[in-house]
């Protein structure tokens, strides 16, 4: 068993125009003095990272890996989720996906996913330069406005979109291959991997590739009332990555799964932040230690009714009161020891 790393946080829901969250002297400042030890960086930020030079140059990085290290962090993982949306977007979604996209590419979604591929391959190289051995994303989705279709889906459909999904992925997987860097995906509604049928459609489309692997966080799998527990049984060989985020789900008689379409605070589903919600953290901690999991527990904050200063404060707190230190011996050591043949036939009677 090994014991989970953190905590640690993921920087792109506090990065932003003011100090200290607009440079990364200021951040990781701040994420030290909140008690954090690792950061989760967007490469979307271009004040915390700049992929070209990670790419082209290995000072640039170890420069960059310097400056985190003088506050007492480390880099996690990097994260591509905006980028990893355009390697699949639907047509339906042209319009509200470009604004990910630099203007040189927008209202061209062909240019627009290859920008995305290429991207996204850039973060693998920049992930191995900074020595990480895996990387956060979306995988986009191609599908997901047939999630619950009417009309019905006409047949092939699903089987034609997970292998352009595939095409699309796997000049990705084979470059992150080549970097000995880990792909997580992200296993989140609005994504056309959303759950452990999707993610297996998935996998088999890209003939299991190694680097196809997963981005725990419970929270999207309550707000599916999918059994999150469960899920670390069947695919804790493939969860390279983790998100801790708290949800909650409380149906009524007006709205259940979908929403009806109200805001964040009036959903029966709703994120919170850590400990206000329904996840029961100690189960997940148990598991994920149990399979001796090399884990950084990276909190990710989406709270439509705390403060994110708050829910930053109480973060860390929370993350280090789950971590448990892997037992290194059994507790009933005392009854063990060498074999001894004769002894066992003695017990056993032969």
């Amino acid at each position: 068993m090994k014991t989970i790393k953190g905590p640690a946080v993921f920087l792109a829901q506090f990065a932003g125009s003011e100090a200290p969250f607009n440079s990364l002297d200021g951040i990781c400042k701040w994420a030290a003095d909140l008690g954090y030890k690792g950061i989760q960086i967007p490469t979307w930020e271009s004040g915390l990272i700049d992929i070209e030079k990670a790419v082209d140059s290995q000072t640039y990085c170890d420069e960059l890996k310097g400056k985190v290290a003088s506050y007492g962090l480390e880099i996690t993982e990097l994260s591509t989720h905006l980028q990893g949306q355009l390697v699949a977007v639907n047509p339906a979604y042209d319009n509200m996906f470009d604004g990910f996209a630099p203007e040189s590419v927008r209202g061209n979604p062909k240019a627009r996913t290859e920008w995305a591929i290429d991207f996204v391959k850039k973060s693998g190289t920049a992930s191995a330069r900074l020595g990480l051995k895996a990387h956060a994303t979306f995988s986009g989705a191609l599908m997901w406005h047939t999630v619950y279709p009417w009309p019905q889906r006409p047949n092939g459909l699903v089987e034609m979109g997970f292998k352009e999904l595939a095409a699309r992925w796997l000049p990705i997987l084979n470059h992150f291959e080549e970097q000995g860097v880990d792909v997580c995906y992200e296993i989140h509604p609005g994504e056309d991997l959303h759950d452990g049928i999707s993610y297996e459609r998935f996998l088999e489309a890209t003939g299991n590739h190694k680097r196809a692997n997963i981005l725990y966080d419970p929270s999207h799998f309550v707000l599916q009332q999918l059994d999150y527990l469960a899920f670390i049984d069947i695919y804790h060989e493939r969860i390279r990555a983790f998100h801790v985020k708290d949800a909650e789900f409380n149906p009524t008689g007006k709205q259940g799964v979908y929403g009806g379409y109200a805001d964040w605070k009036d959903r029966a589903g709703r994120f919170r932040s850590l400990g206000d919600g329904q996840v029961d953290f100690s189960g997940i901690f148990s598991k994920l230690t149990k399979y001796g999991l090399d884990l950084w527990a990276v909190m990710e904050w989406e709270c439509c009714i705390k403060s994110s200063e708050q829910g930053a404060r109480e973060g860390a707190p929370f993350i280090q009161k789950h971590i448990i230190e892997a037992a290194t011996r059994s507790f009933d050591d005392f009854a063990g020891g060498a074999i001894d043949a004769d002894y066992l036939k003695g017990i056993l009677g032969i």
